[in-house]
């Protein structure tokens, strides 16, 4: 969507002129993030988590290159060197909490991004490839956490991969072939570690890569809003510098606070108390979780404990496991509702709080031990995730009468502060 009235660059400075000419970087600078860019003038502070999730890689991308310069992906070194890192290299200690702590808060901010782009429609039309783009994002971001996940060579590093790629293994036919040629070997040694901090460094540039793709699909529709109603003229919009980047700014802060609050003060609070035990191959954990993050669809996977016909249990949770996320892929065709914002959608607002319950629950499973009655409670959720989307979502946006909506944006804004 191109927008007529926004402001264009026109450099007045001789230098910013051939600049302009030869290499127009100002210009797309300006026109991407600055004046040049005009926003729908009701967005909220839901709207700052993609300016975050930028904020959070680039913390990653800094402290993960210098982490690099110290680190030997070596089985027999590998955890003495983590270990040299927070003890001997100058302030050490502070850049392997900002890393370890640094994933944490990037998926922290990347999950609201999701749920908010679930609210209020953000995967309809005419922004389903700025939705699928960004669950490509996630599904690279979950790839670099595992592979970054085992390179302390921890305990809980070294059965992290040997279960996760043993999942691999229960593919019929291919699956051992996989594992074998995913771990270099029969076991998670040298090669494997080898390979998982090669891709572990490279992957973030290539999400790096792909969230430039993400903005370049959003700037052609333009963002979406509270509302979800499009812009229908200047009236509606505001250039996104000074308001957004102050608003942003200010989530920004916000975000710092709470970062550093947990790096300072609780920098092993998100962590595994046995990845501090060196990785021994002839003992293994009680209970051997993955990070946090990963907790839902770990939940998932573990809620299968029988067989269905000919396919056994662990493949039904291998299958399930990945299908909770494609099933995203698919939602922009899952949901027909022609309204995109939750706010005028009454029944599908109530779903969607049993959507978000039903995940956190999903969460805390995945997080306990693998028993009653957690087991049971894990099949209900996982259940109702799969029927949310594949059943109660179609069924909702076909049957519900979804409130009024306004006739533009302006119209909103002047109504929600009583100057209508």
């Amino acid at each position: 969507m191109s927008f007529p009235w926004a402001n264009h660059y026109a450099p007045k400075h001789p230098l910013m002129r051939w600049l302009d000419e030869k290499l127009p970087l100002p210009r797309l600078v300006y026109n991407a993030v600055g004046a040049g860019y005009p926003v729908p003038r009701n967005l909220n502070y839901f709207w700052n988590f993609g300016v975050l999730s930028g904020a959070a890689l680039a913390i990653q991308l800094v402290t993960g290159i210098i982490l690099a310069m110290h680190y030997a992906a070596n089985g027999l070194v590998a955890f003495d060197s983590v270990e040299h890192i927070m003890r001997d290299v100058n302030s050490g200690w502070m850049l392997r909490y900002a890393h370890a702590n640094g994933a944490s808060f990037f998926f922290i901010v990347v999950y609201l991004h999701i749920f908010r782009g679930l609210y209020y429609g953000s995967y309809k039309a005419p922004r389903e490839m700025v939705w699928l783009l960004g669950l490509v994002i996630f599904l690279l971001m979950m790839a670099t956490a595992f592979m970054g996940y085992v390179l302390p060579w921890g305990q809980m590093s070294f059965w992290g991969a040997k279960v996760i790629t043993g999942l691999f293994g229960a593919i019929p036919v291919v699956g051992t072939p996989i594992q074998t040629w995913l771990l270099g070997g029969f076991a998670p040694d040298n090669a494997a570690l080898n390979r998982f901090f090669s891709l572990h460094y490279l992957l973030p540039f290539v999400i790096a890569a792909v969230i430039i793709l993400h903005i370049w699909a959003l700037h052609i529709p333009g963002s979406n809003n509270p509302t979800g109603v499009d812009v229908k003229g200047p009236q509606d919009t505001v250039p996104f510098h000074p308001y957004y980047t102050a608003k942003d700014g200010f989530g920004l802060g916000i975000f710092l606070i709470l970062y550093c609050g947990m790096l300072f003060f609780a920098p092993n609070y998100l962590g595994h108390p046995d990845n501090y035990i060196a990785a021994n191959p002839l003992s293994t954990p009680a209970h051997i979780v993955p990070e946090w993050y990963f907790w839902p669809f770990y939940a998932i996977l573990r809620a299968f404990t029988f067989d269905i016909w000919f396919i056994p249990a662990k493949l039904l949770g291998v299958i399930a496991m990945f299908a909770s996320i494609l099933l995203l892929f698919f939602l922009p065709w899952l949901d027909k509702s022609p309204v995109r914002s939750g706010n005028y959608r009454p029944a599908f607002k109530k779903f969607f709080l049993l959507l978000v319950i039903d995940v956190l629950v999903l969460g805390y499973c995945g997080g306990a031990p693998a028993e009653e009655p957690y087991v049971m409670i894990s099949q209900f959720a996982a259940a109702y995730y799969f029927a949310h989307f594949l059943i109660i979502l179609p069924i909702v946006s076909k049957l519900e009468k979804p409130l009024p909506l306004p006739n533009s944006i302006t119209e909103a804004v002047l109504a929600k502060s009583g100057q209508a």
